[in-house]
C-alpha cells in the first residue's frame, strides 16, 4: 500500500526538518504533502531548501486553516491511503506500522490513533473528552478519541467526503462523514507528547466543532 502523509504546516521552522526526517526513516512506501498555510516565519525557505524524495511542496498565499491546508494536499495526494501529519513533534510516525496492520489484515478499513491525553491541560483535555462521549452519542459510535490527529483512511473516501470546513473543525467533519457513510472506526493506542503552546484555543475552536458534529448529523452535507 501506498501511503500518503498530509502535512499541513503554519510557523514550524523549529520542527518541520526534524518531522520530515522522522517521516524519511519510516520502512513504508510513503509519499508527503507538505502544504505551507502562509507562514510568516522560515517555514518555507526550511522546506524548499530539505533534500528528501517523494515530498510535494505546496504553499498558500493566504492564512486559511489547518482544513484548508489539509483540502489542498489532499488534492494533491497519489497514494492509496492517507494519513495527517502535525508538524510539531506530538505525533510520533513511528506508530504509522500498528495503524496500518489493521489495514493489511483486513480488520479495519479506517483507523484512528488513540492518544492518552492525561499529559494535557485540564481544559483541553476535558473539552476532547466532550467532543469524543457527544460525537458517540450522536452518531451511536464508539471511539475513543474524536479530535486525534492520526485518522487513517483510504484516499478514494476521503476525497468523496467532500470536506468543507477550514480550520480545526475538519476533524469533527471527517468523523461525522465517516460514521454517516456506516464505516466503523477501527482504535489503535498511540504515543503523544503534547507541546505547551497550542494553536488551537478550547473556546475559538471548540465551539465550531461541536457545531461540526450537530451540522454533519442531521444535514444532507453528512452524506453525499
Amino acid at each position: 500500500m501506498r501511503l500518503s502523509v498530509l502535512i499541513p504546516v503554519f510557523n514550524e521552522e523549529e520542527s518541520l526538518e526534524r518531522i520530515v526526517a522522522r517521516l524519511a526513516e519510516l520502512p513504508l512506501e510513503i509519499e508527503m504533502v507538505v502544504v505551507d498555510d502562509c507562514s510568516t516565519d522560515k517555514t518555507w525557505q526550511i522546506l524548499k531548501s530539505l533534500d528528501v524524495p517523494g515530498i510535494t511542496r505546496l504553499r498558500h498565499d493566504a492564512n486559511q486553516g489547518k482544513g484548508a491546508a489539509i483540502r489542498t494536499a489532499l488534492k494533491a495526494a497519489t497514494g492509496d491511503w492517507i494519513i495527517i501529519q502535525d508538524a510539531d513533534l506530538e505525533y510520533d510516525p513511528f506508530d504509522f506500522p500498528k495503524l496500518i496492520e489493521p489495514i493489511v489484515e483486513g480488520r479495519a478499513k479506517v483507523v484512528y490513533g488513540v492518544r492518552n491525553l492525561t499529559g494535557q491541560k485540564p481544559l483541553m483535555r476535558y473539552g476532547n473528552q466532550l467532543l469524543t462521549f457527544l460525537t458517540n452519542l450522536l452518531y451511536g459510535s464508539r471511539i475513543a478519541d474524536m479530535e486525534t490527529c492520526y485518522k487513517l483512511l483510504p484516499r478514494n473516501l476521503a476525497l468523496d467526503l467532500q470536506l468543507e470546513c477550514n480550520r480545526f473543525d475538519l476533524e469533527p467533519e471527517i468523523t461525522a462523514k465517516v460514521l454517516r457513510r456506516g464505516y466503523h472506526i477501527y482504535d489503535v493506542p498511540i504515543s503523544y507528547q503534547p507541546r505547551e503552546q497550542k494553536k488551537l484555543s478550547p473556546w475559538k475552536d471548540g465551539l465550531p466543532a461541536l457545531r461540526a458534529l450537530v451540522r454533519y448529523r442531521f444535514s444532507g452535507n453528512g452524506k453525499h
